[in-house]
This record gives C-alpha cells, structure tokens and sequence, in this order.
C-alpha cells in the first residue's frame, strides 16, 4: 500500500515500492526553470559537460523580470536566449507565455504520475494534476541538466480531508489560508500533502490549482491531489505524451490525517509579516490600503479574474469606481488566459474601473519590479507570500486574500468582504 508520493518516486526510482524516509536515485521527467535558468546555464558549463541530458525535456520560462527592467535582468535573458540555441532547447518560452506554473499545467508539460523538479518553490502547483513536482537549488539542476537523475528522500505523506459546499463568495484560496492558519508555516515541513474530500472534488483545476501551489507555505515538499474525470478532462488535447495515473492505494499508511470542513467558512486574510497568520475577514475589516494586486502563479486565472470583474460591474453600476487612494494591478497569469479575458470584456471591465492591466509576469508578487511597495504603504493581493519585504518596503504590509476580497478591497479603499457585492 503506498501514497501518491510514494507511488510516484517509485516508478522514477525503478522500484516496486519505497518508505518513507527513504533516499532514492529517480530519473525526472522534466524540468523548469525561469529567469534563474541563467545561474543554472553558468553552473552547468563549469560541471564540463557539453549537452544537456535531453533538450525536449528541459522547460524555460522567462517571467520574473519580463521585459527585462534593467541591465542584469536582460544579461540574464541574453544568456539563457544564447544557452536555448546552443542546447537545442525544444520548450522556450520567452516573454510573451506566461508565468512558468501556468504555462506548465496550460502547455501539457505537467502530467499525472510524473516527477518533475524546478528552480522554484510554488513548483508544487502542478501537483493539482498528480504530478509529484517541486523545487531545488540551482546547483542541484545543473546536475539535473547533465544527468537526468536526482535523489529525493521519499517524505512522509498526510492526508487533508476537506468537506462541505463553499459558501458563496468564499473560494479555494480562503480554504488554504485557513489551513495554513491552523497547521501553521511548518505543519508539513518535507511532508507529502494529499488533498481528498467532497470540497476538493467540487473545485475546478485552476481551484485546485490554488491549494497545491500555497501548500509550499506550509512546508511540504508537494502538494498532491487525486487525478479524478475533471483532471483528465483538463488533459485531454493538452498533454505533451501519455502518461499514467498514480493514485494512492486504498487503505495506505498516512504519518498524520485532518480534517476540515468550511460549510461556515468565512473569506479568510493572511496578515503581515507570515502565511499562517490567518483571520477571518471580519477581524481585518476596515484596514486602509494604498494597492491591490490581481494575478500570479496563485491566484491569475481566468475565473479569478472573472469574480473580480463581476465585483467590479456591480460597483460600477452603483457609480462606484476603484478607491481613488488605490492602485490596482491586474496581471492574468498567461497570454492565454489575457487573450480570453481581452475576448470577453474582461480588460475592459478593469480598465473602465480605473485598474492598470500588466503584462503576464511576476512583478509585484515578488517585488521585483512593478508594484512597488513604499515605506508606510498596505497592499492587498491574490498573491502567495507577504514576508517582510516581500512587495518592496520592509515596512510595507502585505495582506494575502482571494481575488473578490481584492476587487471589493479596491473599490472601498479599505480591506473589505466581498459578499458586501455579491452572494
């Protein structure tokens, strides 16, 4: 009897079964790297090999820094553009893609059963499809560059039982707040997580997308959900090459099991300066804020955006616009997902309330380049990380919500429960 996570590093591992615990050799099937991809490509050419292990199986996305805002960030590009024609790179994806999780899931690059392995901590999305996915260090993917293979320590699994119908205008990422909220920051330090429950089978893929990629604030190594009719669906037309589904086996062994059930749930806020510091939306209500962000790897879909346009159409009809005192910033996490909304009227809709439209990218989530945060300055965002700094300032606050809390948010000027527009 194994977990997902047990299966999975098993088959990479060319083993019948492994423990917890364990140190395993696994073969990966693919990997990803960003803007980073040009530290990797500089500790890659010192190991003294001269290709990489297979060109079709390595993932570039450049989406931290897009366009490239100063002259090191487009070194870096320069470097990893000259390293993709040299190697043969068959997946670029330069700056008009996306963020690297989305592109990966929206391409087909990240499929059931498979271990994949990048240069980025929220790696741990793809798990939504079954994917045993997560992040290492540069030095450990040049490696992974020249070999194909890396070792894991087999993690222990706990299984997350989640029930009950959300209440309206509540969302999967108020449910993964909250579970943040109560087994804090390092609850599942390099431990597997398994998502199960009727509330987890209600959700769509870009939903569940949401609670693998913020399992990462908990310390897990991945966040796995059962592959299921939805997440074949999802696949269908989309994925890159067969693949096989590694479901865990009835009556498996879990370190740990909780349960939570969110019929009464609240829209939830992740307060300065951690993940875990999570209250209901009425403890917070109130707080000014000078900006609120829409978009990520977390939070940049396109129902996200939709909710948070649907907010904003209800407050314009109320001869409500965005708070004069806010800025909002809206980034669709892929050119896909911007073209659909541009189709739909979505952008239309955020910019008659006054909000700017970026670019696909990861600017203001990490503080890089857009969005800016000063001194004294409160944000909102759909984001997944609001550490001191994170957004600019050291002595800025960051507060982490759904993307209704972040529309409604924007138009009061101050932090604000959605179900106030829409129920």
């Amino acid at each position: 009897m194994m977990t997902m996570a047990e299966k999975i590093l098993a088959r990479a591992s060319g083993k019948e079964k492994v423990e917890p615990g364990e140190i395993v050799e696994a073969k990966v099937d693919r990997v990803m790297s960003h803007d980073n991809a040009a530290f990797v490509a500089r500790l890659f050419k010192k190991i003294g090999v001269d290709r990489v292990w297979d060109p079709e199986r390595i993932i570039i996305v450049l989406d931290h820094r897009v366009p490239a805002p100063n002259e090191q960030a487009a070194m870096g590009h320069k470097i990893i553009r000259e390293f993709v024609k040299e190697q043969g790179i068959k997946y670029f994806y330069d700056m008009k893609a996306g963020i690297c999780h989305q592109v990966m899931v929206e391409k087909g690059h990240a499929l059931p059963g498979n271990l994949i392995i990048g240069t980025d901590s929220h790696t741990t999305t793809y798990g939504a499809l079954g994917v045993f996915s997560t992040g290492v260090g540069y030095t450990d993917m040049a490696a992974i560059w020249a070999t194909g293979k890396t070792w894991l320590k087999v993690p222990e699994t706990i299984k997350i039982n989640v029930e009950g119908k959300l209440p309206p205008m509540v969302f999967s990422k108020d449910v993964i707040l909250h579970i943040i909220g109560e087994l804090t920051m390092d609850g599942a330090t390099y431990k597997a997580v398994e998502f199960h429950g009727s509330t987890i089978r209600d959700m769509s893929i870009a939903s569940r997308l949401v609670l693998s990629n913020m399992s990462m604030e908990m310390g897990a190594k991945v966040g796995l959900i059962p592959v299921d009719q939805k997440t074949e669906e999802y696949l269908k037309g989309r994925a890159k090459e067969e693949y096989t589904v590694l479901n865990p086996d009835e009556g498996c062994e879990y370190a740990d099991v909780y349960e939570f059930n969110v019929e009464n749930l609240e829209p939830q806020v992740a307060c300065p300066h951690t993940v875990d510091n999570v209250k209901p939306i009425s403890e917070v209500e109130g707080l000014p804020i000078d900006q609120a962000v829409l978009g990520s790897c977390t939070n940049g879909r396109y129902e996200d955006l939709e909710i948070a346009a649907r907010i904003l159409e209800k407050a314009m009809k109320e001869g409500k616009r965005i708070h004069r005192d806010v800025r909002m910033i809206v980034l669709p996490a892929s050119w896909d997902i911007y073209l659909k909304a541009m189709e739909n009227g979505l952008l239309k809709t955020f910019i008659k309330a006054g909000a700017v439209v970026a670019n696909s990218g990861c600017g203001p989530c990490m503080g890089s380049h857009l969005g800016i945060l000063a001194k004294g300055e409160r944000a909102i965002s759909s984001t997944n990380r609001n550490f001191r700094g994170r957004m600019g300032s050291k002595e800025a606050e960051v507060y982490l919500a759904s993307p209704a809390t972040v529309a409604a948010s924007a138009v009061e000027g101050v932090i604000t429960d959605p179900r106030k527009y829409l129920r």
